[in-house]
């Protein structure tokens, strides 16, 4: 009976159970917690420099975009007959000082002179010959 009673002692039984159960613990303090903790933080510091990065890619990209431009200060719209000749139209105005006024006017002498083209032109400040701009 001694072997028996050695076999069923109740103190092997708490130091498995206790072994299982601080086995089982740790396991799942290192996969529930541990590792999982050190994976997000990382990726959360490598998030923020990513999205940081890209703010700063964008923000590069809208200054080189946003640089001044050189606009002409006067337009003029060039009238062209049928045969691509430039031509004159009586009562016509001609001369802009804004790009938006003489487009809207040469779109407006397109529908009332149907037979001509228009072009709308303008002396760039370094450019020795005028430049256009819309042509209809």
């Amino acid at each position: 009976m001694n072997v028996f009673q050695k076999l069923f002692d109740w103190k092997t039984y708490i130091f498995t159970a206790l072994a299982v159960i601080s086995f089982s613990s740790f396991v799942v303090i290192l996969f529930g917690q541990t590792i999982p903790g050190i994976f997000m933080t990382f990726f959360k510091v490598a998030g923020e420099y990513v999205i940081l990065g890209a703010v700063f890619v964008f923000a590069l990209a809208w200054l080189l975009k946003a640089k001044p431009h050189n606009r002409p200060e006067q337009y003029s719209v060039v009238v062209f007959d049928v045969f691509g000749k430039k031509s004159q139209i009586d009562g016509i105005r001609t001369e802009f000082k804004t790009h938006d006024v003489a487009w809207s006017f040469m779109k407006q002498y397109k529908k009332t002179y149907p037979l001509y083209n228009f072009a709308l032109v303008s002396d760039m400040p370094k450019s020795d010959k005028p430049t256009i701009f819309r042509y209809i």
